[in-house]
């Protein structure tokens, strides 16, 4: 298959045109119509610094939905201490500049180019992009964020300063996700951390086929806000 370089219109290939590893398309820009088409279409933006824009839509495909949550039991005792506050939509910036410089041990340099925060911070202002954050002592502690198109959340990133930080905000977001009905969380590639939070994989075309009915909804559009009466999926 070749990969597309993509015209100034706001087009994007089939996904299904993707190579054996995801990428589709080069080129292009990070506006807003063009990202939302992306994520509308099943296809994402990755690249390292000083390379042009990558897009992606991968096969199998990581997907997380809210009733098949796991979640340890020493997670479960960490939630329960309560050691954690949880907010929503309180530090996206804070939240994408984390996830861009906090070192992981399984990953050298960063995708997330200021180019992407940018572009992200501008999803969250019109209401489509979302962070969750953890505070231990009212320090940021950990967190994550995504955008959020009908029922679904393509999740981006996570970090931890503290351990259990992100994945506290993970088992917060899902479980508000599912309070609203938002029945898919898009992990974009497997991952074994969130493999055993209960993500499954699955092919392109039946991912293709949950998003385009899950975006036949409304979007859960502004800002975010926790309710104390959500029930966690613990």
């Amino acid at each position: 298959m070749p990969v597309y370089q993509l015209p100034d219109d706001f087009v994007f290939p089939p996904p299904e045109e993707a190579e054996p590893n995801g990428l589709l398309a080069i080129g292009g820009d990070l506006s807003l119509k063009r990202l939302l088409l992306a994520y509308s279409m099943g296809i994402f933006p990755w690249y390292a610094a000083g390379d042009p824009i990558l897009w992606w839509s991968p096969s199998p495909r990581l997907v997380l939905q809210p009733s098949q949550l796991k979640v340890t039991k020493s997670l479960k005792r960490v939630i329960n201490k309560k050691i954690f506050t949880v907010t929503m939509d309180q530090a996206f910036d804070r939240i994408m500049q984390k996830c861009a410089t906090v070192k992981r041990r399984t990953e050298k340099g960063t995708w997330i180019v200021e180019d992407m925060i940018k572009a992200y911070t501008r999803l969250h202002r019109t209401g489509f992009a979302h962070s969750v954050e953890t505070w231990e002592n009212e320090k940021l502690a950990g967190g994550l964020y995504g955008v959020s198109l009908g029922k679904v959340f393509f999740g981006e990133s996570m970090f931890a300063e503290k351990r259990d930080a992100s994945k506290v905000a993970l088992v917060y977001l899902v479980s508000a996700l599912h309070s609203w009905g938002i029945d898919l969380i898009d992990c974009q590639v497997t991952t074994p951390h969130l493999m055993r939070f209960g993500a499954r994989e699955i092919p392109r075309s039946e991912f293709l086929l949950l998003l385009d009915e899950a975006l036949k909804h409304a979007t859960h559009r502004g800002s975010w806000i926790l309710s104390e009466n959500v029930k966690l999926l613990i």
